[in-house]
């Protein structure tokens, strides 16, 4: 089903084409004119799908189809877990609104940014917020805001917001806004958490479940590496160089470490750099602008990147170090292949990391072929594993 079937007006059709897309998505499809026909809308859909298109399209043809709304006062709130996918959504909705006769101001409210410099922004008036909840609830402190007209709320990456410790926060904010609008809900899974959300605020919602992932999985080229751990780095490079990586995301498991792996790539001649928590936000901003830009080569992020980070047409992602759980891996590898794009996954395992690995295939149901490279093979064999003493009960070992 082409676009020009969903019921998107002329402008935002325009905006679709500009922005290179030939056809929608399953869960855009599928959702679209839902949320054009007023209706409450939950959808679970798997990271790549393309959601936040899915919510802003539709949200942007509805405030610019009703003449009779108030100028400069909140008719939409757009809730994330983190600063990035806030920063993402507020992205799309200057996108998709270039061609609007009346495009619609949005501002950004998330912590690490200047707090004075939002107050000011909502004085100002505005027509949709993106915001982080911690941060909303923050401002709403220090001024009074108005949100009496509100017509639309959405709440993205719900599960996330819920895994980050968000649950007070959303209940506090749900309670500052009017019963009587419309509410869609986006989430990579549908746990009881956010069931719990749903039959709270949303009980006559339609629901809408892309089945699995199995459609962004299929287009990612996974690649298993057994390696040496301390041939990672060496075999990164490698890599790199001689297949001509120009454009790929890194992952390591702590900030310190996305740090010196940073280093050593640009020593190597290698553009890259850091993304971690250890940032502040107008940092971050920068180095994920070079990046998309390809003014950066390599980006070595913690799972602080894993969620709501949409890198255009990004072809390889690395797991340096293994992801903690099976959804992380998935998510992480996610950040290729979006929108019906190719990509490549490459993950190193070494000895220490082989039964987590398989835990992981396990759990999702995969089973992917090792391979070595040459000069750079797993060699030796894996430590030992050693029994700890029994526990003594009413004693445990001390933090």
């Amino acid at each position: 089903m082409p676009f020009s079937k969903l019921g998107l007006s002329e402008d935002l059709l325009k905006t679709v084409k500009y922005a290179g897309y030939q056809q929608p998505t399953v869960v855009q499809e599928q959702s679209i004119p839902l949320i054009l026909d007023g209706k409450d809308v939950i959808v679970e859909a798997k990271t790549g799908t393309g959601k936040t298109a899915s919510f802003v399209l539709p949200l942007l043809q509805l405030l610019q189809e009703d003449s009779e709304q108030k100028r400069k006062t909140i008719k939409a709130l757009i809730l994330t877990p983190t600063r990035e996918l806030a920063g993402q959504v507020s992205s799309a909705i200057k996108i998709y609104g270039r061609h609007l006769v009346e495009p619609k101001r949005a501002a950004l409210i998330v912590g690490g940014s200047n707090i004075n410099v939002q107050l000011r922004s909502l004085i100002h008036g505005v027509d949709i917020v993106v915001a982080t909840p911690g941060r909303l609830l923050d401002v709403v402190g220090r001024q009074e805001v108005n949100f009496d007209d509100l017509r639309f709320l959405v709440v993205d990456e719900a599960d996330k917001m819920f895994d980050l410790g968000f649950s007070k926060e959303i209940e506090s904010v749900l309670n500052l806004l009017p019963h009587n609008r419309q509410n869609l809900l986006f989430s990579a899974t549908i746990n009881a958490k956010v069931k719990a959300l749903v039959q709270h605020f949303m009980p006559k919602s339609v629901g809408i479940k892309i089945e699995d992932a199995t459609p962004t999985v299929d287009s990612i080229h996974q690649r298993i590496i057994e390696v040496n751990d301390i041939n990672r780095g060496p075999l990164l490079r490698h890599l790199i160089q001689e297949e001509k990586w120009e454009h790929v995301l890194i992952f390591v498991a702590r900030s310190r470490d996305a740090d010196i792996m940073a280093s050593k790539l640009n020593k190597a001649n290698i553009r890259a750099e850091a993304f971690h928590g250890g940032l502040t936000q107008a940092q971050r901003t920068d180095v994920l602008a070079g990046f998309k830009k390809k003014n950066i080569n390599v980006l070595v992020a913690t799972d602080l990147a894993a969620r709501g980070i949409d890198i255009d047409k990004l072809p390889y992602v690395v797991n340096y170090d293994l992801p903690r759980s099976p959804n992380d891996y998935i998510h992480r590898i996610g950040r290729t292949a979006r929108a019906g794009e190719k990509g490549t996954a490459v993950t190193f395992v070494g000895h220490e990391g082989q039964a987590h690995f398989k835990l992981i295939e396990r759990r999702t149901g995969m089973r992917l072929p090792r391979e070595s490279i040459k000069g750079f093979e797993l060699t030796g064999k894996p430590l030992p594993k050693v029994k700890g003493n029994a526990p003594i009960k009413g004693l445990r070992m001390s933090k």
